[in-house]
């Protein structure tokens, strides 16, 4: 039996506490029950506090504790159950109040997490819970992400962390991170597969009635390029894009076609957007380029190809300059055929 101990704290979100909770407790249940089959618990799911104290979640709802973190501290020399495989989880939920509060509020927490790496024990967190996990120091100098909002201030904050705030889930290491708010259910089938196996991840989701494998913020963080705006030729042009990103787009074709001037195209981009078409075009395809290396086994000229570049040198230039790796080395650290 695979420990899953979920570390509460006051402003909390509910939702990712109890959702990842019942994840867990269900996984290798609710499905069997659908079948008629005999069921068998993958995860032994306690929430856990500073003195065991209930949590005050940041809806109002109050949880009560089912240990202390000294509690999980008396356990941190304990060996894994079977060599290479994780038989202790802390997972750390979504802060819904102010960052910095928690921040100073959660010494206990923070110091549990320190004590944690050092043992080796895998440790989850989800959206800005992140922000617990950087400030104890455990994810310098490795991959992680948060939700897409916060990437500013996180980046701020921890500069000694390679922030990928467009990935879904990112793992380095023995730590992984979820981007979204309700990212907490993606952390969770993949910690499943992980541990257990993929079928058990997929009778899991489809018991939740969940998609699997969303492992990409893509839609969600093109909306810190694709901010509301009220320009209808901006929309409509933006559409275009993302329906098609293999498009060659000419600034004087797309003004001539648009009754504009490329001046006053490239002005209304900027203004809605803050960068021009070009920019918006080439955020588009890195994007997309980076989910194909993730999900797919295409080759990277291939991948190239899919995204609208022919330039092999030209792409790969890009590539790097967008995500610091090369396309070879981002598909190897980031593939999610783990």
């Amino acid at each position: 039996m695979i420990n899953i101990y979920v570390l509460g704290f006051d402003q909390a979100l509910a939702s990712a506490i109890t959702g990842v909770i019942d994840l867990f407790a269900l996984a290798g249940v609710t499905w069997n029950r659908i079948q008629q089959q005999d069921t068998a618990m993958a995860f032994n799911v306690q929430l856990a506090s500073n003195q065991g104290k209930n949590i005050q979640c940041i809806n109002g709802l109050t949880l009560a504790a089912h240990c202390s973190f000294s509690d999980i501290e008396a356990n941190l020399t304990a060996p894994r159950l079977t060599p290479g495989v994780d038989s202790n989880i802390l997972i750390v939920p979504t802060i819904g109040g102010p960052i910095q509060q928690s921040l100073d509020l959660n010494n206990e927490l923070i110091e549990l997490l320190r004590k944690a790496d050092s043992a080796g024990w895998t440790i989850a967190g989800n959206c800005t819970g992140n922000f617990l996990l950087a400030h104890a120091g455990i994810l310098n100098g490795k991959t992680a992400t948060t939700h897409w909002g916060f990437e500013t201030e996180f980046k701020q904050r921890y500069p000694q962390i390679d922030l990928q705030a467009d990935q879904l889930i990112t793992r380095d290491e023995n730590i992984f991170c979820a981007g979204g708010g309700i990212a907490w259910f993606d952390l969770g089938l993949h910690i499943i597969e992980r541990c257990v196996d993929f079928d058990t991840a997929m009778q899991t989701a489809k018991a939740f009635v969940i998609d699997y494998r969303r492992d990409s913020q893509l839609s969600y963080s093109l909306m810190r390029i694709a901010k509301p705006h009220q320009d209808e030729l901006v929309n409509k042009i933006q559409s275009m894009i993302e329906q098609d990103c293999t498009l060659s787009l000419s600034i004087d074709e797309l003004a001539i076609n648009n009754n504009v001037s490329p001046r006053t195209l490239i002005r209304r981009f900027n203004n809605a957007l803050g960068v021009p078409p070009n920019s918006y075009l080439q955020s588009v395809r890195m994007e997309r380029a980076r989910k194909l290396l993730e999900e797919s086994d295409y080759n990277v000229d291939t991948v190239m190809n899919k995204v609208g570049y022919e330039d092999a040198s030209s792409f790969r230039r890009l590539f790097k300059k967008k995500t610091g790796l090369t396309p070879t080395e981002y598909r190897n650290r980031f593939s999610r055929r783990l």
